[in-house]
């Protein structure tokens, strides 16, 4: 009967630390310790301290040493023969995580508005220029969903403070009314912020009472509705511009989130340069105390690209 073998606990023995061996490998292929050192980039003297602490560990001498010169003792080019199979398997280890490191998809989470208004339309563009890139987009309006521990970058809106994460804003939140050019030739009296209040206007049932809904922005510009007609009532932001997109109405129209509509011709602001800036804006978040991979590097630079160069609205 096979025995089974130990586990890794139990078969464990003190290894010296394998910057020391590094050194010892580099210094006995070149059979200098200052062609070592350049292959490294480290110092001369650093190297010829590592090998000393290797053979200090072991309490074997790997090299004699001449006035400008090294060479392998016998039991440096025995230590030599035995360790070089296991630092190429590490070394063919190392590449292929690496590899597979790169091949790992960037999962990017988003409120449903920024992924359906903001981010889909930009993907394809990117993934053009970054095909060796693959993004994995989760769409949700569940905060803990898009802070999962599985989500490597995540645009949420708020204050930019979130526990444990790392905030760089992406834009600010500014809204105006948005209609289609359509519904403005129809009912040109929406052009006038007193006729507002009795017009088909589109609203967005939302969990987060800090959302800003047509009697809150209308209070802000100071035309304080005693009452609003029925508006047509949708759950999810991004349905509340398709049906200002199909002339149903009045939306609230969020800055960025429209803008492309806007320069599509789409969608018109009836009241022109009219808005309401609010101190809350759409953050692009990362956790703390996990250094970032190559893949989520260049989706972070790309995002934070297009911030950089977003149309500024005014106070």
């Amino acid at each position: 009967m096979n025995k089974r073998p130990r586990p890794h606990s139990e078969r464990r023995k003190p290894l010296p630390p394998l910057d020391y061996i590094l050194a010892f490998e580099a210094a006995a292929d070149h059979g200098s310790f200052a062609k070592a050192a350049r292959q490294m980039n480290i110092s001369e003297t650093a190297i010829s301290r590592k090998v000393r602490l290797l053979e200090l560990h072991f309490g074997l001498s790997f090299f004699a040493r001449g006035h400008r010169s090294i060479e392998l003792t016998p039991y440096g080019r025995e230590f030599l023969t035995r360790i070089a199979p296991a630092i190429d398997m590490l070394r063919d280890a190392a590449d292929d995580t690496l590899k597979t490191g790169q091949k790992r998809p960037v999962i990017l989470a988003a409120t449903n508005s920024v992924a359906s208004l903001w981010l889909t339309p930009r993907l394809h563009d990117f993934r053009q220029a970054n095909k060796h890139l693959s993004i994995m987009l989760v769409a949700s309006d569940n905060d803990e969903e898009c802070l999962a521990d599985t989500v490597d970058l995540a645009i949420l809106r708020g204050d930019g403070n979130w526990k444990g994460h790392d905030s760089q804003l992406v834009f600010g939140e500014t809204i105006f009314p948005v209609c289609s050019p359509t519904f403005l030739a129809e009912h040109p009296e929406v052009a006038d912020i007193r006729n507002l209040a009795n017009s088909a206007l589109i609203e967005v049932s939302s969990a987060h009472t800090e959302w800003m809904n047509w009697h809150a922005w209308l209070d802000k510009v100071g035309a304080k509705p005693h009452r609003l007609e029925r508006p047509l009532l949708f759950n999810s932001y991004p349905l509340s511009i398709h049906a200002a997109m199909d002339s149903m109405g009045v939306a609230l129209g969020w800055g960025h989130l429209v803008d492309q509509m806007i320069a599509a011709g789409k969608l018109v602001r009836p009241l022109g340069d009219t808005h309401v800036r609010t101190t809350f804006g759409y953050y692009l978040l990362t956790r703390q105390g996990h250094p970032p991979f190559a893949g989520q590097t260049e989706v972070q630079d790309w995002l934070m690209g297009i911030s950089a160069v977003r149309k500024k609205y005014g106070k």
